[in-house]
This record gives C-alpha cells, sequence and structure tokens, in this order.
C-alpha cells in the first residue's frame, strides 16, 4: 500500500474513533449519569430508561444513513465524512452541558434526547462513509485489511473511552463520578471532533469515486430509486448485519454492565476486564482483514456465525461465575475471538455489493436500519430479561440472532473478486453483477 493510501486510511479512522469513541462513553458511563436525569428509585429502572434513550440514537441511524448516504454519493465521500464529525461534536456539547433532573426537571431529558438524536444521524452516516472510504481507498488485493481499520478505529474509540474511565474511577471518589466528573470525556469527545473536522476538511477524495463518470453524471446516483434496483443487496446487508451487531454490542458495550452488574465484579475491575479485551480485539482485526485477502470473506463470516450461534450461551453463563479478572478476561476474549470474524470484515463485504454511484446510500441505509433493530435495542433486551428474572433468555436471543445470519452467509457468494471499477459502471437497473446464490 502507498503512501496516500495509507494516509487516506489515516485519516478516515481518526474521524471514525472520535466518533465512536463519543458513541461508546455514553454507554460506558451511563451507570454514572442514570440517576443525574431520572427521579431517585430504581437503579436498574433508571438505566434502562438511560439506555432506552441510548437506542433512541439507533433509531435515527435509518435517517442519518439515508442523509448522508446520499451526501456521500452525490457529492462525495469527503463531504460526508466532514458532515459527520461536525454532528458528533455538537452532540458531544450538548451532553456535556445537559442539566440535571435536580436543575431542570425533565428538561435535561430534552437535551440528552435531542443529543443522542444528532449522534445517531451521525454514526449513521459514519459507518457507510467510512466502509465505503477505506474500500475504495485501498489496493484490490487489500481492501479487506484496508477496510479492517473501521472496527481498529472503532475500538481504540472504545479503549480511549475505557481508559479514561478507569482513570477516573482510580483517581475519584465514586461521588464525584456520580456527581459532575461524568461530564469530562464528552468535553474530550467535542475537543477530539474538532481537531479531527479539521484534518478531514483537507483529506483526498477516492479515486474511485472521483474517476467514475458515470456516478458523476446519473441524476439518480445516491436516491432510493437507485437503491431500489439493488434491493436484494439491501436485504443481504440486513440479514448478514444482523447476527454480527448484536454479538458485538453484547461483547463491547454492554460486556463492562454484565460484568459489573451480573458478575459481580467491581466496576473497577470490570472496565480493567473490558479494556484488556478489547485491545487484543483490535489487534486482531488487521490479521483477519488481511486473512480475507487470502482465503475470501465467507470463511470468516461463517466461521463467525457458527461460534456465535453455539458459544454464546456457555461463554455468557460461565462469565456470570467468572468472579475474578482472568477468568472473565479469557472468556471476554474468547467470545471477541469469534467476533473479529464479523467485524475485520463485513465494511468491505457489504462496500463490495454496491455500485459506486449507490454504494455509500447501499451500505448506509440498510446497515443502520439493521442496527436499530438489532444493535440499538441489545443492552434494553438484555436489561429488560435481567429485570424479568430471566436473563438466560439473552444469552440464546443472541445465538438466535447469529444463526439468522449463519443460513445467509452460507447462501452468499464471495465478494473478494469483484473489481469495483468494473461494478461502479452498473446502472440504476441493477444490471451489476449480484452476490446472491441462485
Amino acid at each position: 500500500m502507498g503512501r496516500e493510501q495509507w494516509k487516506k486510511i489515516w485519516v478516515g479512522s481518526a474521524g471514525n474513533m472520535v466518533e465512536w469513541f463519543d458513541w461508546f462513553v455514553y454507554a460506558s458511563f451511563a451507570v454514572y449519569f442514570a440517576d443525574a436525569f431520572f427521579p431517585k428509585g430504581n437503579d436498574t429502572a433508571n438505566l434502562m430508561n438511560t439506555m432506552g434513550i441510548f437506542a433512541v440514537g439507533f433509531f435515527m441511524r435509518p435517517v442519518g444513513g439515508w442523509l448522508l448516504g446520499r451526501i456521500g454519493d452525490r457529492r462525495g465521500r469527503k463531504a460526508a465524512l466532514t458532515l459527520t464529525v461536525s454532528l458528533m461534536s455538537a452532540s458531544a456539547v450538548l451532553i456535556a452541558v445537559a442539566p440535571t433532573y435536580a436543575v431542570a426537571g425533565y428538561g435535561g431529558i430534552a437535551v440528552l434526547l435531542v443529543a443522542r438524536m444528532l449522534q445517531g444521524l451521525s454514526v449513521g452516516g459514519e459507518y457507510a462513509a467510512s466502509a465505503t472510504y477505506l474500500t475504495e481507498a485501498s489496493a484490490p488485493d487489500r481492501r479487506g485489511f484496508a477496510s479492517s481499520f473501521q472496527y481498529v478505529s472503532m475500538t481504540a474509540g472504545q479503549l480511549v473511552g475505557l481508559g479514561l474511565q478507569i482513570i477516573l474511577q482510580r483517581s475519584m471518589s465514586e461521588e464525584a463520578l456520580h456527581s459532575w466528573a461524568w461530564r469530562i470525556p464528552f468535553i474530550v469527545g467535542a475537543l477530539g471532533a474538532g481537531i479531527v473536522f479539521y484534518l478531514r476538511r483537507n483529506m483526498l477524495e477516492t479515486d474511485v469515486y472521483a474517476d467514475d463518470d458515470h456516478a458523476q453524471t446519473d441524476p439518480d446516483r445516491g436516491t432510493m430509486k437507485a437503491l431500489w434496483a439493488h434491493k436484494r443487496e439491501a436485504f443481504l446487508v440486513i440479514a448478514l448485519t444482523m447476527g454480527g451487531t448484536v454479538a458485538y454490542y453484547t461483547y463491547t458495550t454492554y460486556l463492562t454492565k454484565y460484568l459489573s452488574g451480573t458478575a459481580g465484579l467491581s466496576k473497577p475491575t470490570a472496565s480493567l476486564v473490558s479494556f484488556c479485551a478489547l485491545f487484543l480485539f483490535m489487534c486482531l482485526q488487521p490479521l483477519a482483514g488481511r486473512l480475507s485477502d487470502r482465503i475470501g470473506r465467507r470463511p470468516l463470516l461463517i466461521t463467525f456465525a457458527i461460534g456465535s450461534t453455539f458459544l454464546t450461551v456457555p461463554i455468557m453463563t460461565l462469565l456470570k461465575h467468572a468472579g475474578s479478572f482472568w477468568p472473565a478476561l479469557g472468556l471476554s476474549m474468547l467470545a471477541l475471538v469469534v467476533v473479529t470474524g464479523y467485524t475485520s470484515i463485513n465494511a468491505c463485504v457489504k462496500a463490495e455489493l454496491f455500485p459506486t454511484g449507490i454504494r455509500a446510500l447501499g451500505v448506509a441505509l440498510p446497515y443502520a436500519i439493521a442496527n436499530a433493530l438489532f444493535g440499538g435495542t441489545a443492552e434494553y433486551v438484555a436489561l429488560w430479561f435481567k429485570n424479568g428474572g430471566i436473563e438466560s433468555g439473552f444469552y440464546w436471543y443472541v445465538s438466535g440472532c447469529a444463526a439468522v445470519s449463519l443460513i445467509v452467509y452460507l447462501t452468499m457468494r464471495e465478494t473478494r473478486t469483484i473489481d469495483l471499477q468494473r461494478l461502479g459502471k452498473g446502472t440504476a437497473d441493477g444490471t451489476t453483477d449480484r452476490v446472491l446464490a441462485s
């Protein structure tokens, strides 16, 4: 990979890291600020309400996927990526200054809700713009490797958030964290977004997009009409995302709460387990992405789905009784190794399904819909099962979602050898190569 390709990957990944830092710290710090926005009472109920607002952000993702995907296809990947980080910066500022229930009653919840809606809009477009940009910016035989940096950057954002949480937990009292210190990560996120905004203003457009004359002149590019011509691919994105997104959010954003609330680990220990597991998980992404460039995407996806279908229940059950740092870390790492089969390559797989003129929207909207239905609700579903006294039901829910995606992986064709330049010449009537098995 040349220097210019690495530069494109770095700029795209840096913005993705800040986006997901802001997205993740809401979930990881919710245990500290949940009571600040609701009346005192049931701690689990307040956490459920806070995570319900978290889920609202996911339901805004389809809107963001449509809006920013359209911008990405019509005005370029750079324009979409710059706008996403601007929205994320604004949402971080709103959360940082949101008044508590004691100060403004339910007015603080309204501010929090608006901030989450902006985050949903931003992340709904960020995923597709980043996936498209990283895939198009790489050499044909390095697309899996290059696109794996999407989850490297996403995980790096989570690690920074967790690292900051660990520092605050060890340097501040529990009272300070619940009172005001939970605002610190959102201030950090806003500052980081400002830096990335400057970097993205000077980023380079991908050659695949810049050189595609058809995408530049087609009046239907980036429209729902063009996407409907590729409806089979759009539904494929939803189906192959279903199992992966539930498993990913279970073992990343929900893991810390599960370890502290169910397994009985202290909050600092639970955070440290998540930090170490996520660091190892991050290092695996480029290795798995490079492997997919050699053997194909389907083998990794199938391995993930089989592992998630049959190992989720025993892993979550054993985690419940882990009791200490090392057993919890080993089980968490095993789960994330399985999830790597999906996370390392899902960006390029989806981008490889669509021609250039509809690629950003084609990835963004169906992926955002899948995340709204399954990813964004994962924590709420987990807490709902827990509140109902049947927490193990959530384990089977995760396994079932993975089983559905397994059927899709077994029936889809390989996408590794698809030529993005030739695919970019497809028309709105859907005459491009199909990736569904006949």
